[in-house]
């Protein structure tokens, strides 16, 4: 049996970012993604967001790959989201995610700033802050 700690970090948004996540049904939802996620055998360390967007603390195993997850987390959710109209409209995920990878000596501080989601959203836009996971990862913006 492998020993295996990968731990990545997640973060997706609504379609459009549409700030369907309100106060009202934002818990509901990342109880309903942790719970569907035991379920799939997914460890879902920390989970929180804010109207638009989530943030994720996964860490996978050994049989785990990062679309195989993100797609049951992100597929599964938009479902029940639906199937329960939690929103007024039809509601979907933006198809794009970051996931980029931690190092065991940051575990703590992602997952401090997992669970100070709203606070740091009162200081800072998912915009600007989607605009620094690019910058800071290196990730290239495709435009169709």
């Amino acid at each position: 049996m492998p020993y295996i700690k990968i731990w990545i970090h997640t973060v997706w948004a609504t379609k459009d970012r549409q700030p369907y996540l309100n106060n009202e049904i934002r818990q509901n939802i990342f109880q309903h993604i942790r719970e569907n996620a035991a379920v799939k055998g997914i460890h879902l360390d920390h989970i929180n967001g804010y109207t638009e967007h989530v943030h994720c603390l996964v860490s996978l195993s050994a049989e785990q790959n990062i679309a195989t997850v993100m797609n049951l987390l992100k597929g599964e959710s938009s479902f029940w989201i639906n199937k329960n109209k939690l929103i007024k409209t039809k509601f979907n995920w933006q198809d794009e995610y970051f996931a980029v990878s931690i190092g065991h000596s940051q575990i703590e501080s992602v997952r401090k700033y997992i669970r100070e989601q709203e606070t740091h959203h009162k200081k800072k836009t998912f915009s600007l802050e989607y605009d620094e996971f690019i910058e800071k990862y290196g990730f290239e913006v495709f435009k169709g």
